[in-house]
C-alpha cells in the first residue's frame, strides 16, 4: 500500500556499511522517476548517477546534513550511503529562471525514486545542502546541467518514527538510543 511506503519513506542518515548498490539498481530507480509526469512534458531533468567510493567520498564532503542536529555529525562515521543521485537541470531544455514548474518536476521525481528505492528495502535522505558549483566541479558534470537536488541512497541502519507533533514544534530530534524522531503536523491542523 502506498501509505506504507510513505510512512517507511523517511530521511535516513546512517547506513549499513555491508550494502553496497550497483548502477544497474540505480538505473532501474532513475527509469521509473523517468516515467512519471513532468510538466510541459518538457522533462528537464538528468541524472548524474555516483556509485564509485571516490564519488560517494566526494559527494560526502559536498554535502550537509540534519542541521537541525547539531552538534551531531551525520552520518556516522562509517555508515556513509552506498550511492548517490544528484538531480540536474538542463539548462538548454529550462532556461535558468524560465520554468516555474522546475521545482514540481524535480519533487516529483525525487520522490517516485526514494519510494521506489523504499520498496527495494533501501531508504535514503533528499539533501539541498550543497554547492552546485562544487559538485558540479567535483563530479565533472557539463556547465549545461545545474545539479538542484541530491538523493543520498543506501541500507538504513537506523530507525525514524513519525509522531504527531505538539504545539506546533516540528523539530525533528534523537532520542537517547538514537532513534529519529519526527513530529507532523496533525491531519486537523491541515485542512483549512
Amino acid at each position: 500500500m502506498i501509505k506504507d511506503l510513505i510512512i517507511k519513506n523517511r530521511s535516513y542518515r546512517s547506513f549499513s556499511p555491508d550494502r553496497k548498490i550497483t548502477k544497474e539498481e540505480v538505473l532501474e530507480l532513475i527509469d521509473i522517476a523517468r516515467m512519471s509526469p513532468s510538466a510541459r512534458n518538457l522533462q528537464p531533468l538528468k541524472y548524474r548517477i555516483c556509485v564509485s567510493e571516490d564519488d560517494c567520498a566526494k559527494m560526502l564532503s559536498l554535502t550537509k546534513w540534519a542541521g537541525l542536529l547539531r552538534p551531531l555529525v551525520l552520518p556516522p562515521e562509517g555508515h556513509a550511503p552506498a550511492a548517490y543521485i544528484v538531480i540536474c537541470s538542463d539548462n538548454e531544455l529550462s532556461p535558468e529562471g524560465t520554468n516555474k514548474f522546475l521545482g514540481v518536476d524535480i519533487g516529483i521525481a525525487a520522490q517516485t525514486i526514494m519510494l521506489a528505492a523504499t520498496e527495494k528495502g533501501l531508504g535514503g535522505c533528499m539533501l539541498g545542502a550543497f554547492s552546485a558549483e562544487k559538485v558540479a566541479e567535483a563530479l565533472e558534470i557539463d556547465k549545461k546541467y545545474i545539479p538542484m537536488l541530491v538523493l543520498a541512497l543506501g541500507e538504513p541502519d537506523e530507525t525514524a518514527v513519525l509522531e504527531n507533533c505538539e504545539n506546533g514544534d516540528i523539530k525533528y530530534y534523537r532520542t537517547e538510543d538514537g532513534t529519529h524522531r519526527v513530529p507532523k503536523r496533525k491531519l486537523e491542523d491541515i485542512i483549512i
